[in-house]
């Protein structure tokens, strides 16, 4: 296959993120609706921290079955775009999402990462929009914290990877198609100077609901940003120890296995 044609950098793109969130999970089952604090859910979270961010449009992608029917009221509820489609095949689902709205530039985010920085956001949708690329990720040259990953791809990468991608790794995860195939996508890398990446606040097991409970407990400022996690987990280095046990990027690995 050819590579990708990339497109000419330009500031006024409309980025619209597809947000992953299912009530399945295997390692912490329903997480999306459990309670982060006293008033929210985990996805109630999520949303308030991408208010005031440069993304156009939200959706929440989600399995089109019996059990996830609990969170498509929640989020009809609260008034938030929600598309429903393969339970296990997600790389389909993101897919018909974004064909759906027509949707030509997409945010990937996922339901684990309720501290997901706004700031982090606009600065990877400035990165995307002025470069010239077919993806772009803060998670394969890792300098940013477990928790804030983000990802924006066109929907001609997206297309490319629904089309080819075979493996069960590739179907499940959405976007290893694009980095296992290097040679058919411009790849672009979020980084910056400090290395941030010792830090784990994504939400995967139990113990890691406890860490990100205690840290917005701790922190009254909103949005949360990472600095304020960083201050706080290096002024109270025992929270750290409470999710230190966890393996990172476990699904991902276990999904590699069954390849």
């Amino acid at each position: 296959m050819e590579k990708m044609i990339s497109r000419s950098g330009n500031s006024d793109l409309e980025i619209n993120c597809i947000l992953q969130a299912r009530m399945s999970s295997k390692r912490l089952p329903g997480k999306v609706l459990l309670e982060i604090d006293d008033s929210q859910k985990i996805i109630d979270f999520i949303i308030k921290q991408l208010e005031n961010t440069k993304i156009n449009e939200l959706v929440i992608a989600i399995p089109d079955n019996q059990e996830d029917d609990i969170l498509y009221n929640h989020l009809e509820n609260l008034k938030i775009n929600c598309f429903r489609g393969s339970t296990f095949d997600v790389l389909d689902r993101y897919y018909q999402c974004a064909n759906h709205f027509s949707f030509k530039h997409i945010m990937r985010l996922t339901g684990d990462n309720p501290l997901i920085d706004p700031n982090i956001v606009d600065r990877a949708i400035d990165n995307y929009s002025s470069a010239e690329c077919d993806y772009l990720t803060n998670s394969l040259q890792r300098t940013f914290p477990y928790g804030t990953e983000i990802e924006i791809f066109t929907f001609s990468a997206l297309q490319t990877a629904w089309k080819y991608a075979k493996k069960n790794s590739e179907r499940e995860h959405v976007t290893p198609y694009f980095y296992n195939n290097p040679e058919k996508f411009k790849i672009c890398h979020l980084t910056q100077t400090t290395d941030q990446s010792k830090y784990r606040y994504t939400v995967d097991r139990k113990e890691d609901l406890l860490l990100v409970r205690q840290i917005v407990s701790s922190i009254k400022k909103r949005p949360i940003i990472t600095q304020d996690v960083i201050e706080l987990l290096d002024s109270n280095p025992e929270m750290t120890k409470i999710n230190s046990s966890i393996i990172p990027n476990e699904g991902y690995l276990a999904s590699l296995e069954e390849d």
